[in-house]
């Protein structure tokens, strides 16, 4: 995405496709994988199978769109049905408006989360958690009101950032000499848009940090980067005994397996709460999450409960209730192995307004169960929706087709929901130290259930200090998703 300049399709000759209202349009299946630009050859995420597309038109895909959005969309009566085809240059021009335009009771918008992605670039990210780039998770001040603010949240290990030697809370000041903090004329943001957003593998830029009172200059190299989505597990000691610490940042295919292994480390060492850090966290795969709860949770609490139940819209048969896995689905691990489980009946979990979707659906679905959940941090995103992510000629489509309900029957937190304790992001220690504002806080309420002095914005060092800022993510990282085989 653009760092200052964008752009948006035009208009088009599309005659033929003059089908608005949804009441005269044909099954979604019956126009699927009509393509203007069909693909050739063996698609490697599926099975090395055939692309199933054919050669068709592009009214024919938009067609496809209508009907589908029509079928699946979990809001479809909302969805205009004076949108002509005609008038958008491209399939991904028309889905963009087939959604609603109500907004939620604080006056954001009731849908957020319409968007596509390239279904090989969705694919590697979300079977093999593949994501080009420099491996750096970004925090921003929202805007492009000048001086511009960007710092570096998180690192991905062994990714070219890490390489170069980056930390967390480093300041970006230029890129390839470009002035990022005022640069406003046009060569300037071209240079901070090629930096920041590399288009082939092995592109090189050089792009200048402030940390504390001195610089740190980086030549760095655009890489395939595969995540390591959990991170940092440790066990804490404290005079009311062992808490277990784990960070983790994305419920992808990969995350499966990495979660196991960091929930058998913290039960052999027998920690006795835990401390999960989900700040930047935006989501995944629910399969996932509801294996997450249960190791959290353990058989006892979890037995003949309710993860989270899908409520569709009333075109789509109710599916049975997602239940607390209690083996492995089978993503990354092998499939029917027993998950190890800590059984506790608290848990402190570390929030922001990144943590969305599938990461909110294991607060939610624990405090259907009453498991005494603590949120240190910030108010969540809101996100109690998910998708079967749908691919159509090359295109991954994201349209939200269901509401998340708890145990309890809750899912009414499209605002968020409120943390307990409310303290800033602090750049200035690494992720689990002990010391860092939002673990301390975390680590201190366990005990008293006393909240340390609210803070706002980050805890950076020098001029940026308190300053608000946003994580930077695309929205493929903030979704709730099942699975396409279930």
């Amino acid at each position: 995405m653009p760092l200052i300049l964008s752009g948006c399709g035009g208009g088009g000759s599309d005659a033929v496709s003059i089908i608005p209202a949804a009441t005269t349009l044909p099954a979604s299946n019956t126009v699927a994988n009509l393509c203007q630009a069909p693909r050739a050859g063996n698609d490697p995420f599926n099975d090395n199978k055939p692309y199933p597309d054919r050669l068709g038109t592009l009214a024919q895909e938009k067609t496809w769109l209508r009907s589908w959005t029509d079928e699946t969309y979990l809001w479809y009566r909302e969805v205009p049905t004076t949108l002509y085809p005609a008038n958008y240059a491209t399939a991904i021009d028309y889905f963009d408006v087939l959604k609603t335009s109500a907004t939620t009771a604080s006056g954001k918008a009731k849908d957020q989360f319409h968007f596509t992605y390239p279904s090989a670039e969705w694919d590697a990210l979300s079977q093999q958690g593949i994501e080009f780039g420099y491996g750096i998770t970004w925090s921003r001040a929202p805007g492009d009101s000048l001086p511009r603010k960007r710092v570096v949240a998180m690192l991905e290990p062994g990714s070219p950032a890490d390489k170069a030697g980056l930390h967390r809370g480093d300041q970006l000041i230029t890129v390839d000499g470009a002035d990022y903090l005022n640069g406003n004329d046009s060569a300037s943001i071209d240079k901070l848009n090629a930096g920041l957003f590399p288009e082939k593998e092995g592109e090189t830029h050089t792009l200048i940090f402030k940390r504390d009172n001195s610089t740190v200059s980086v030549f760095i190299a655009a890489a395939n980067v595969v995540s390591t989505p959990v991170q940092n597990t440790k066990i804490i000691d404290t005079p009311t005994g062992k808490v277990g610490y784990l960070t983790f940042n994305n419920h992808n295919s990969v995350s499966e397996l990495q979660l196991i292994n960091s929930i058998d480390t913290l039960k052999a060492a027998g920690v006795t709460d835990l401390v999960l850090d989900l700040r930047y966290n935006g989501g995944g795969l629910l399969y996932v999450a509801s294996e997450l709860a249960y190791m959290i949770a353990g058989p006892v609490a979890t037995n003949g409960k309710t993860f989270e139940q899908s409520q569709f819209n009333d075109k789509i048969k109710p599916d049975a209730p997602t239940p607390f896995f209690s083996t492995a689905y089978g993503f990354s691990a092998p499939a029917g192995q027993p998950l190890p489980y800590l059984g506790l009946k608290k848990v402190s979990i570390l929030t922001s307004a990144g943590t969305c979707s599938a990461s909110e659906a294991i607060i939610n679905s624990l405090q259907g169960i009453d498991v005494e959940v603590s949120l240190i941090g910030a108010q969540t995103c809101g996100k109690p929706y998910g998708f079967y992510p749908t691919p159509n000629c090359g295109i991954t489509y994201f349209s939200i087709q269901f509401k998340g309900i708890n145990n309890k029957g809750f899912g009414d937190y499209a605002d968020g929901i409120p943390a307990t304790c409310n303290i800033a992001d602090d750049f200035t220690h690494a992720l689990g130290d002990p010391l860092e504002a939002q673990l301390a806080a975390a680590l201190q309420y366990r005990n008293t259930k006393i909240c340390p002095a609210a803070s706002s914005g980050v805890m950076l060092r020098g001029e940026f200090a308190s300053t608000k800022l946003q994580l930077v993510r695309p929205l493929a990282k903030e979704i709730a998703i099942y699975s396409r085989v279930k």
